[in-house]
């Protein structure tokens, strides 16, 4: 030991005493570089270096007063001051930098990463080239946070003057927010006396006049053409597939009925119940026009349309879709929604059904309006509306691909990917459709999931093993923890803040604190409990 000891301090000695400058180091791997300038005066060079190391300063702990205290300290005399652009900064200090969604929209929250707000706004990311449409596609398990992340992102979008339409709001999450707003939001279902008819003409009959022929052709066209698709689709609902001729006879049935054959001026509203009436007592003209050899050949050929037409008006839906509208949608409003909720004890068939009218119906009315606003279209729990067929597969994939020429925002909310890919069978063309509807949603918004359904996002979504974890394990943490997505970009980590309205406004949860009947300051989650 006394000889290692002796080795060190004599080792640490040389060190000490045979110090090499910066001249000296250089001229090992060959001599210091020579600058090509001006010449220097010594003397003014040494006067410039005692101006720069004598600057005045604060002392280490600062200047003393009396009865003052410390002042502060110039903390750049302690630590050395570097400038640097941002460029170079980022990639120095990745974490440091902001995210690259510009500071414009509805402001979710704050983006873990950076520490900086997160602001949406899809139809500036369409306009910057950062997204290709401005669809946004919504996933969650149930309480993390899904409902409020969607009403905090169109109640704030309102003030960049985005209105929203809800779609079918199946639970009714959307109803306090428009009675907090002051808006009445309309409920169809048990118990209330609304009616909307599917084939309601809308801003088509008051326009009518103020047409030209030519546009009147070209709107009456693209009008009868939903119609169409929307009782094929009906139909579906019934277990019968329409033909390519039974959508003939569907068109030629509803250009019949509006007036639009014979040469009125003013259309005539119509209702499903007509149609199936037409379908069953049809005139010479009506099978003649549509290429039938006789009325026996008609009836036999449209019994099977008729007849899931006709059980529309009798079934769990009857009175709901088959009457004339009933009230008119304020569409100065900054919202509105359709709440079904009153409808969920009559099936997830009728409920289904409903979003289909709904779709249908919502869709033609705000493509006629021509106040140029940009809407947000809600479509909550839209894989109801897909099981119902092939068309009604069609009619979604449709409205997102028509979303920037019709100026619409379309969200669609859903707990997992296999919600889409349960429309059909698999190989089928509805299965084929469904799969790729999420590619005509560049923004994804995924919230907590199991480890099982995070797995499926990321083969869904191409997401990267770090974006996985963040789904299914940072996310599942905290309500409102989600991973947003924009097209092909990395993912932001985003958790959306709300304040304490908005906490109160958008409470899902308010029906299981109410106090339990006959039992005084007993919830009904606690008296579950206790049960």
């Amino acid at each position: 030991m006394g000889l290692l000891s002796s080795l060190l301090r004599r080792r640490s000695r040389d060190r000490s005493t045979d110090r090499r400058g910066a001249l000296e180091l250089l001229a090992t791997f060959g001599g210091a570089p020579t600058l090509s300038g001006p010449a220097v005066d010594p003397a003014a060079a040494e006067q410039e270096q005692d101006r720069r190391i004598n600057r005045p300063t604060a002392p280490r702990r600062g200047h003393t007063e009396p009865a003052g205290g410390w002042s502060p300290v110039d903390a750049t005399a302690r630590a050395p001051v570097y400038q640097a652009i941002t460029g170079e900064i980022g990639g120095l200090f990745p974490l440091l930098a902001a995210n690259g969604v510009p500071a414009v929209g509805a402001r979710m929250g704050y983006d873990v990463l950076s520490g900086g707000a997160f602001y949406c706004h899809p139809i500036e990311w369409l306009l910057r080239g950062i997204a290709t449409n401005p669809n946004i596609v919504i996933f969650g398990e149930p309480g993390r946070g899904k409902s409020s992340t969607v009403v905090a992102l169109v109640l704030r979008m309102m003030l960049f003057g985005i209105k929203t339409l809800i779609s079918g709001d199946v639970k009714g999450e959307y109803t306090p927010l428009l009675r907090a707003l002051g808006i009445t939001p309309i409920a169809l279902g048990r118990g209330s006396s609304a009616r909307l008819n599917a084939l309601d003409l809308g801003p088509l009959a008051a326009r009518w006049d103020t047409w030209s022929f030519e546009r009147q052709r070209e709107e009456l066209a693209g009008v009868l053409g939903r119609w169409t698709t929307l009782l094929a689709a009906l139909a579906e609902t019934q277990g019968y597939s329409p033909t390519v001729t039974d959508e003939l006879v569907l068109a030629t049935v509803l250009r019949r009925l509006v007036g639009a054959a014979d040469g009125y001026t003013r259309l005539r509203p119509i209702t499903i119940p007509d149609v199936a009436r037409e379908l069953a007592n049809p005139d010479d003209t009506l099978w003649a026009e549509a290429r039938f050899a006789g009325r026996r050949q008609f009836l036999d050929h449209t019994r099977l349309i008729t007849d899931a037409l006709a059980n529309l008006v009798t079934g769990p839906l009857a009175g709901l879709f088959d009457e004339p509208t009933n009230f008119a949608l304020d569409w100065d409003a900054p919202i509105q929604s359709m709440d079904l909720s009153l409808l969920r004890s009559r099936g997830d068939q009728a409920i289904a059904v409903a979003l289909t009218c709904l779709g249908s119906w919502s869709s033609m009315i705000t493509d006629l309006q021509d106040d140029g606003d940009v809407r947000v279209v809600v479509r909550d729990e839209v894989w109801r509306q897909m099981r119902l067929g092939l068309r009604a597969v069609h009619a979604v994939d449709s409205d997102l691909r028509l979303s920037r020429a019709e100026r619409k925002i379309q969200l669609l909310v859903m707990h997992k990917p296999s919600d889409l890919l349960s429309v059909g069978a698999a190989g089928s063309q509805e299965f084929a459709i469904a799969k790729d509807l999420l590619a005509l949603c560049s923004t994804r918004i995924l919230l907590g999931q199991s480890t099982r359904v995070a797995d499926e996002l990321a083969t869904e979504l191409a997401l990267t093993e770090r974006e996985q974890d963040v789904a299914g394990g940072w996310a599942m943490e905290r309500r409102g923890r989600a991973l947003w997505k924009i097209e092909n970009n990395p993912g932001y980590k985003v958790q959306t803040v709300l304040s304490s309205v908005e906490m109160r406004v958008f409470d899902t949860n308010a029906q299981l604190r109410a106090p339990s009947p006959g039992i005084p300051g007993l919830t009904a989650g606690s008296a579950a409990a206790a049960g």
